[in-house]
């Protein structure tokens, strides 16, 4: 008539682990019951996340050794009320142990005050109390929880308890000898000379009693009883119709109910089914087993020694899993030490989100730190065991404990830093523009005649398309704008470098040709210049169509390289032949500088090397200190490093060499004559 004990076990770990109290006591008593509760228990708890604090056997307190059974006490004592454990699981039939551990402060035999605990027992277990402990205070119960067998109020209940009172008819000796101890009174005994205080009148109310020692109200015990009564009830009313088939074989003589075996109601128990007076259905599962739930009651005491069990939950095996446990939080009044705070009951307290656990040598494993995680990884719970990376479109925020979406990241035509690099660029390239016409204008001056005149417009004309190049690095990568970004830069800039290293090597040998008697005058010409300039544009441009060829440029999303963006970028495909391409540029440009260099102090007037000398140092200045500074940004400033880098390094060739001869042309036109250009020997 009682659940199996097994569902109970699991009830209890569903309770902690609803409340999420992983740090619990065990009282068990000391006996073949309580060991395989023990086993049964601690086999489900570690599995669940939830750890023993402290086991302790209860034994039985004999007079015989009273003294030592309170030293023994005294010992259980110190362990539950010095552990973190605020909850304590008590597997009991007898709850006077419990009350006694409790009224050991009172006895002056601890010196350690009684501090709140969660009291779980179970249900075979009733908060009642032997009559030498109605006066103990029961207020440390205050809060407990026991699973008990699901009762009812059953109508007339209370009215027969009320009533049964008439000790006088003798029809029940049990009742004498409760209602003397209930109400300390006594009874004139015609056997026995007795002296008693106060005779016992029948007037006394059982409601006056203390909880403890009587319940007005059915408990789980008695309901199973009733039940019990009106099974066996049933099942003997199933049996009748099989007696009266039977009535020949013994002479016509009727079988009387208390002739039966208690084997023979076996086959018809398993089968009986009713509805109770309290409206509720019994029956019986294919074990046997009584089909019935376990309430959950919280105690509620009172300073009168009174006391009322709240029913806040229920455990049903039968439910579906997701009904099976049910508890309202709202209904639980907690010991005034909570201060109805929901207890807690760990070893550690919790390590909140942007923390992970960390187990602590030697001991269990709900004992454990709590550590900050590590830049870039989060912990979005509490009591997680390890730190996660956020995924690649998201980063950790300060606390650690939540993944923030990257904003999107490219050099954008809207920013300021993208509108000032374009304003920049289309500055240089309508100065260049300028320089341009002004030469086209002057084309039969001896300056611009100088130095080869095809030269000069191909350089200025590279020269605007390297400004033009620039723009290609502004905006949202796209796959064509991917092709064409360091291609074309890479190309134009080699015209340009190329021009400039044929127009220093013209100077050098239109000096060296016009020594008497040179042999250099047949390399003298615009066939040389030309061969050189489209030889070296040639080898940039094969370097670039076998890089389109093999591994082009493409639109790439970088989510890696910043903490808290995602860079749109072209990436370069291959890395090996975009350093290859500025190699060869920065070759060309060295080459440019030497040339240039040791043509400086030739004896002229105007003397166009010192200029292209001087151009190329800031042109290999600004490529040597971009390499350390693109290398050490990241995002979209790597964009913008490389973008200002091509408008100086290109500014520069405009400036020091064509800013000298625009100077000529048009504020000092009188000096733009061929006899001041003619070269003078010393």
């Amino acid at each position: 008539m009682v659940p199996n004990e097994g569902y109970q076990c699991k009830g209890i770990l569903h309770l902690l682990l609803h409340f999420r109290w992983s740090w619990v006591g065990l009282l068990v008593k000391d006996d073949d019951n309580g060991e395989m509760f023990v086993q049964t228990i601690t086999e489900m708890l570690p599995l669940n996340g939830i750890c023993v604090a402290f086991l302790e056997r209860i034994k039985i307190i004999l007079f015989s050794s009273f003294l030592d059974d309170l030293k023994w006490l005294n010992g259980i004592y110190d362990v539950s009320m010095k552990s973190k454990a605020n909850v304590i699981i008590v597997y009991e039939k007898n709850i006077s142990h419990l009350r006694w551990l409790l009224y050991l402060p009172e006895m002056k035999w601890v010196a350690i005050q009684p501090k709140g605990k969660v009291w779980i027992m179970t249900a075979h277990m009733e908060l009642t109390s032997l009559s030498y402990q109605r006066s103990w205070d029961i207020n440390v119960l205050q809060g407990a929880l026991s699973f008990t067998v699901h009762s009812n109020e059953v109508p007339g209940f209370k009215h027969f308890i009320q009533t049964r009172n008439h000790f006088w008819t003798n029809e029940d000796g049990f009742i004498r000898d409760f209602w003397a101890q209930a109400f300390g009174c006594g009874f004139l005994d015609l056997f026995v000379s007795k002296k008693v205080e106060e005779n016992c009148t029948g007037q006394e109310k059982l409601e006056t009693l203390p909880g403890t020692y009587f319940e007005m109200s059915m408990t789980g015990h008695s309901y199973s009883i009733y039940n019990a009564v009106y099974a066996v009830s049933h099942a003997l009313h199933a049996l009748q119709p099989c007696q009266s088939k039977h009535r020949s074989m013994v002479n016509s003589r009727s079988l009387y109910l208390q002739d039966q075996q208690p084997w023979q109601l076996h086959h018809f128990l398993k089968k009986i089914s009713f509805n109770n007076s309290a409206g509720e259905t019994v029956s019986f599962d294919h074990n046997g087993e009584l089909t019935e739930r376990f309430d959950i009651i919280n105690w509620v005491t009172f300073p009168n020694q009174s006391f009322h069990r709240v029913k806040v939950g229920w455990l049903d095996p039968q439910a579906p899993p997701d009904k099976m446990f049910t508890v309202r939080n709202d209904a639980i009044t907690w010991h005034s030490s909570f201060n109805q705070a929901l207890p807690l009951s760990v070893c550690t307290d919790s390590c909140y989100p942007g923390y992970s656990r960390k187990k602590l040598e030697g001991k269990q494993f709900c004992c454990y730190d709590c550590i900050l995680c590590p830049e870039g990884k989060i912990s979005n719970k509490s009591d997680m065991d390890d730190c996660f990376k956020c995924p690649d479109d998201q980063y950790a925020n300060k606390d650690n404990n939540l993944c923030i979406p990257k904003d999107i990241s490219y050099l954008s035509w809207n920013e300021p830093l993208g509108i000032s690099l374009a304003i920049l660029a289309l500055s240089f390239f309508v100065f260049t523009a300028l320089v341009l016409g002004t030469f086209m204008k002057h084309h039969d001056t001896p300056v611009v005649k100088a130095n080869n005149q095809n030269l000069t417009y191909t350089l200025l004309i590279s020269l605007l398309l390297c400004f033009l190049s620039a723009l290609l690095f502004i905006g949202e990568p796209q796959k064509v704008m991917c092709l064409f970004q360091q291609t074309a830069f890479g190309i134009v800039f080699s015209v340009a470098v190329s021009c400039v290293l044929a127009k220093t090597i013209t100077v050098v040998l239109v000096f060296m040709a016009a020594r008497p008697g040179s042999r250099m005058r047949k390399w003298v010409g615009k066939t040389l210049a030309k061969s050189i300039v489209l030889c070296c544009s040639f080898i940039q441009a094969s370097i670039c169509t076998v890089w389109l060829a093999t591994f082009p440029p493409f639109p790439h999303a970088d989510m890696h390289s910043m903490t808290e963006e995602i860079v749109l970028e072209c990436s370069k495909g291959s890395s090996v032949m975009f350093y290859i391409v500025r190699s060869y540029m920065g070759f060309l440009a060295i080459v440019s500088l030497l040339v240039a260099f040791l043509a400086r102090k030739l004896p002229d007037t105007f003397n166009e090397a010192k200029f292209i000398s001087f151009s190329m140092l800031v042109f290999c200045s600004v490529w040597l200190s971009f390499i350390p500074t693109y290398l050490s940004t990241k995002g979209k400033y790597m964009v913008a490093v490389e973008i200002f880098s091509i408008l100086a390094s290109s500014a520069g060739l405009l400036s020091c060499i064509f800013f000298p001869k625009c100077y000529l042309i048009v504020l000092r036109p009188a000096l733009n004559v061929k006899k001041k250009l003619m070269w003078k020997k010393h």
